[in-house]
């Protein structure tokens, strides 16, 4: 029998945490748990969820955090941002979970770019930096904070005094470096519990908002990428999935610009190729022998942001029409397909209220669909009311014409949904 673990995914919210689900919602392994200290879109993704932990400079963190764990019985906490895996792999030893994380000296290291290119001095990858202005023997520059994420925070700064500039106004510590003009690149990698890195994918970062790659594509590992790959995992202590990011200079050699020990967000393009590093890491920490599937094909990564509801209304009864609603232009509408399934998963009841003008159940097998996905199939005549089959009690109505649905509210004073409104019914979490 599968020993099935308690997983926490902290803080919840976050790119990197909607991955780490996307990479887990299916395992048989974990049951999984958002959580957060804000109330944001977390609650639209997980079953399993929680927004009510305090920030982690709050004194009650841990204390708050271990109770947590202790009422749910969690077994691992993934961490979901960067300062947020610093902080639970320096605070381990008090806190009543596994974190699925890196060394400790390797986390802190590669929190610090300044740091990072300190450990890693003498590789030819390293960028140049400089510790003074006055140093500086070429302009453009770039800047960015010595301890942060992306691209945020940082600057390509033309001359001497918008450097100077920048700096006065900036609160932070930051490292300045070469201008690197070329194409960016994430490498994903995964190291074993034994050290041995398995494997190296390289991504572009075509498009980037916030700092966050939201279209990427599979690029050819050169030997130059992979050699920097196997140099990097020699010099620090990772446990699973890592990556680093490279960007070529004005002579089109690779320069180190980060490198993380975490799951980035846009991983899922390597996943989409066979690879779940977030189960993977998983399989790592149980112990497992690893062998590592990497399908030869290309693929592109985008995304946008995607709208899902919170909708206040209680039914156990759904009447929905067929043509132009279950199909869309001699297709099968996908929305509502899923939609009726998961009204299946739910136990409710599925009304097929339908002026079908041929046998209906010989078009649903055209459509591979069983009739016993409906606990009724209504056929009604053209001139036929449908609020007339309709039991108000606990009950919507999906149609796509506007005449139907005006009548059915107009009588019942029920919720009536359009064909573009199915979405708002749909349920994501897992």
């Amino acid at each position: 029998m599968t020993k099935v673990y308690n997983l926490a995914i902290f803080p919840a919210g976050s790119e990197i945490a909607f991955e780490i689900n996307n990479a887990l919602k299916y395992s048989k392994f974990v049951n999984i748990f958002g959580l957060s200290s804000v109330s944001d879109h977390s609650a639209f993704v997980y079953k399993n969820y929680y927004s009510k932990l305090p920030y982690m400079n709050d004194e009650k963190f841990i204390i708050e955090i271990n109770k947590y764990i202790k009422k749910n019985k969690i077994d691992y906490i993934y961490p979901a941002m960067d300062m947020v895996q610093v902080f639970l792999t320096n605070h381990q030893e008090e806190i009543n979970a596994i974190i699925i994380t890196s060394d400790k000296e390797t986390v802190n290291i590669c929190r610090s770019k300044e740091r990072t290119y300190e450990h890693l001095k003498g590789e030819s990858f390293v960028p140049k930096t400089y510790s003074r202005i006055k140093d500086i023997d070429k302009y453009p520059v770039f800047v960015k904070p010595k301890e942060g994420q992306g691209s945020q925070g940082a600057k390509k700064i033309i001359n001497e005094q918008e450097l100077k500039n920048y700096i006065e106004e900036y609160d932070e510590d930051l490292i300045i470096c070469e201008y690197l003009s070329g194409v960016e690149y994430t490498v994903d990698c995964f190291t074993d519990r034994n050290g041995k890195l398995l494997i190296s994918n390289i991504r572009s970062r075509d498009r980037i908002r916030t700092g966050i790659s939201v279209r990427s594509t599979k690029q050819r590992l050169t030997k130059e990428v992979k050699n920097i790959a196997k140099t990097i995992n020699k010099y620090f202590k990772f446990n699973g999935a890592w990556f680093f990011q490279l960007k070529k200079n004005d002579v089109g050699e690779y320069k180190l610009m980060e490198i993380s020990p975490r799951i980035p967000g846009t991983m899922g393009l390597s996943r989409n190729l066979g690879i779940n590093f977030p189960l993977l890491t998983l399989f790592n920490e149980w112990g497992f022998d690893l062998n590592i599937i990497n399908n030869d094909y290309q693929i592109m990564l985008d995304r946008a942001f995607i709208n899902r509801y919170n909708i206040n209304v209680k039914y156990d009864n759904v009447y929905i029409d067929f043509d132009d609603t279950i199909t869309n232009k001699g297709k099968l509408n996908l929305d509502a397909i899923r939609y009726l399934y998961q009204l299946v998963n739910e136990n409710k009841n599925i009304f097929l209220l339908t002026r079908h003008g041929k046998d209906i159940n010989e078009t649903l097998k055209k459509y591979k669909l069983s009739k016993d996905l409906f606990t009724e199939i209504i056929k009604i005549k053209e001139d036929d009311l449908k609020s007339n089959y309709i039991k108000k009690e606990k009950s919507i109505f999906i149609d796509d014409s506007y005449r139907e649905r005006f009548e059915v509210h107009s009588k019942l004073k029920i919720p009536v949904f359009d064909v573009d409104m199915i979405e708002s019914l749909l349920d994501w979490r897992l």
